[in-house]
């Protein structure tokens, strides 16, 4: 075009700058994510879970790990790091020559191969002596860092000499365009096409269709039945997954774990329950819920399906919930029941804990097995829950597990004490509403729940803080009702023993309460003159006009609370990584996640889609929304808390719902009417406002 100059860099200088940015924005973040972390940290965080998590199947593992991490890191430190002789010949720095000869004969006589040492430790120790004593080696060891001279080490560069000949650059630029023009967008073509057949929590969408279809086809689904639709999935298929393998010795270990497990269905002849994938992967399941021990070669397969497991149950669960959206607006078709999805929750708890679903929570427990049970649930005791373990004094727990040594004792404690206490508390009301604690029929209802966690140790400290101390007695304070006063019973107290009688308490607390009334009395007698200087109409519409006030601003400053937590919700990332779970034979360290969802539990259904709990560290605040029935009358819910890797900590509390009925639509709301003589002001601006511009334009002409 004219008028425009192009200039070009010749020189290419500027050409390496784009060059650099370019390979910074790919390397920079690479670098970052692939870096490897410090093992340090690592090791110290395994150090501080020992205690409590030593047993578990993935500290071991995990420990394992860490430890040949740092292994090879310290043999490659151990490579690289300087020559020095005088540590060879364990000398200090500055020996004289005789310590150096005396040093070398006896570490000769120790490790010379003819006297049965090692070869490599006495090459070396030759080589730190001839370091030390030969002239020329000692120049350049203390020039080059090596007795050998600069040859012993050497760099190239990693380039053949054919690719800068010129002979050869047709051939170059011919590689150079295949590998871009050609490989690359293979390569990169067969990740897209292998991507897109995940969803995004990474489940393959074959397995999420295979879930919708069973859902929608059994409604009412048993744990035999879910257990044999998750082993199923296709992430146990070879042909879908290839870290799935089948060996050649399935045919003989699986047929021989059938035998042992019992009745597992194997004679289904519906597809794919009948695939031997899924039925290995069943067996494999099933095994893992009956602790039972497994050959070395399928101890890999199965920890590979259990760990697969926990995601898998929980697309089950995200399924259920699209299938009863649909069939609440749409119909049609029934939605699954509760219980199919509160089995998918309790299966997850039964793999990650490794235990069937009729056994008892306390195994859960280490050190504690089914013979011991017994002396659990014995009439003295009555001990069925982890709950009722706490509740129990320490002289009678310690009596009760007597079967256990002192040491056993102590790692139960530990263990039980590491085990999560929530306490759940309930608001319900409706948002962006007038009157928000009415809820009328249709209205969108939200139940604000607030989680607390702590730990079950914290439930032993209350009850040694409970239990009454030396010189200390539980007393029953009952009062007398004085004449016109409603009877008060107080709680039990931990009170020190009174230095009086109970009749003085009594008394000072009756003449109390005469005091007030006489002081009230006369306050009221003072100020009744003023009071009658108003009409009592008046003072009853400014109580009602300030009443009314107050409670618009307490509803203000809630809904903007609500407002800024929401912002906060948003725009805070909150990290999953919670508290790990105690589960001795999960192959995988397990943070500890909740779900929280409200239900009808009369009619099986689900009112609330039940949301997944991955944040709560202390305290989180969840909102339930969900729309109020379209009759009025009241309802009976229930807010259910249920753990994704714990037995027995299940937590419901009952949600009662008066719905009433809705408010008419006003055709004409009074903030909308205008009053006549506003009307005629805005006519008579306007009017005026025309004249003013007329007598401005006839100036201008």
């Amino acid at each position: 075009m004219a008028g425009q100059q192009f200039q070009y860099d010749d020189s290419g200088n500027t050409f390496f700058y784009f060059l650099t940015s370019f390979v910074g924005l790919i390397v920079i973040p690479a670098t970052y994510y692939l870096w490897p972390r410090d093992q340090n940290a690592e090791q110290l965080r395994l150090k501080s879970l020992r205690r409590v998590h030593g047993r578990c199947l993935w500290y071991r593992l995990r420990l394992m790990k860490s430890q040949q991490i740092c292994l090879s890191t310290q043999q490659l430190d151990r490579e690289y790091q300087e020559y020095n002789p005088y540590e060879v010949l364990n000398l200090d720095p500055g020996a004289s020559l005789s310590e150096i000869k005396k040093q070398y004969r006896v570490l000769s006589l120790k490790f010379h191969p003819d006297k049965g040492g090692n070869e490599a430790t006495f090459m070396r120790i030759a080589k730190a002596y001839a370091a030390l004593t030969n002239e020329q080696s000692r120049q350049n060891w203390e020039m080059y860092g090596n007795p050998d001279g600069p040859g012993a080490t050497s760099f190239g560069i990693a380039l053949p000499a054919w690719i800068v000949d010129q002979k050869n650059s047709m051939l170059v630029l011919l590689v150079y365009g295949l590998a871009f023009m050609v490989i690359l967008p293979v390569v990169v073509g067969t990740w897209w096409y292998r991507s897109i057949r995940y969803s995004g929590d990474q489940i393959l969408i074959n397995t999420t269709q295979l879930f919708m279809h069973f859902m929608y086809k059994t409604p009412n689904m048993n744990m035999k039945r879910l257990a044999m639709v998750l082993t199923a999935a296709f992430e146990f298929d070879p042909r879908s997954n290839k870290e799935t393998t089948i060996r050649p010795t399935d045919n003989i270990e699986v047929p021989q774990l059938i035998r042992e497990l019992g009745n597992i269905n194997v004679k289904k002849k519906e597809p794919p329950f009948c695939y031997p994938y899924s039925l290995k992967a069943r067996v494999l399941v099933l095994a893992h819920l009956a602790r039972m021990d497994v050959s070395e070669e399928l101890e890999e397969d199965q920890r590979f399906v259990v760990r697969k497991s926990p995601a898998l149950l929980q697309e089950m669960i995200n399924v259920g919930c699209q299938l009863t959206m649909m069939a609440n607006s749409r119909g049609g078709f029934h939605a699954p029941r509760l219980v199919t999805i509160e089995n998918c929750m309790k299966l997850t708890q039964m793999i990650v804990q490794g235990l069937q679903e009729s056994k008892s929570p306390l195994l859960q427990l280490p050190h504690f097995e089914e013979e011991h049970l017994r002396y659990c649930i014995s009439k003295k005791y009555k001990v069925r829950s982890l709950q009722d373990l706490v509740s129990l004094k320490d002289s009678d727990r310690r009596s009760m597990l007597r079967f256990l040594g002192e040491e056993k004792y102590d790692e139960v404690i530990a263990v039980l004490g590491s085990f999560p206490h929530l306490t759940m508390d309930t608001k319900l009301q409706v948002l962006d509403d007038e009157d928000s604690n009415n809820i009328t029929a249709g209205s969108i209802v939200t139940v604000t729940v607030t989680l607390t966690r702590k730990r079950m140790s914290d439930m032993f400290e209350k009850e040694q803080e409970s239990t009454p101390c030396p010189g200390e007695e539980e007393t029953q304070v009952k009062l007398k009702p004085k004449c016109g006063r409603t009877r008060v019973k107080a709680p039990l107290l931990c009170l020190p023993k009174p230095n009086r009688p109970m009749a003085t308490w009594q008394e000072t607390y009756v003449s109390s309460n005469y005091e007030e009334d006489e002081a009230s009395d006369k306050g009221s007698e003072s100020d009744e003159g003023e009071a009658n200087k108003d009409s009592p109409s008046e003072r009853d519409e400014d109580s009602d006009k300030q009443s009314d006030t107050e409670v618009d601003e307490m509803e203000w400053e809630a809904l903007q609370q609500s407002i800024q937590r929401r912002e906060r919700a948003l725009l805070e990332t909150k990290s999953k990584v919670t508290h790990p779970v105690y589960s001795i034979y999960f192959p995988e360290e397990k943070q500890e996640w909740w779900w929280l969802y409200i239900a009808d539990r009369r009619d099986q259904t689900l009112v609330s889609v039940p949301y997944h709990v991955c944040t709560l560290k202390d305290t989180e605040e969840v909102e339930l929304k969900f729309p109020a029935p379209s009759k009025t009358g009241n309802y009976q819910y229930s807010v259910i808390l249920r753990s994704d890797s714990f037995l027995g900590l299940d937590q419901i509390k009952p949600l009662k719902l008066e719905v009433h009925e809705a408010k008419a639509m006003l055709d004409n709301h009074p903030q909308w009417d205008i009053p006549d003589t506003e009307e005629e002001d805005e006519e008579q601006e306007d009017s005026d406002g025309i004249e003013e511009s007329e007598e401005d334009d006839e100036d201008n002409d």
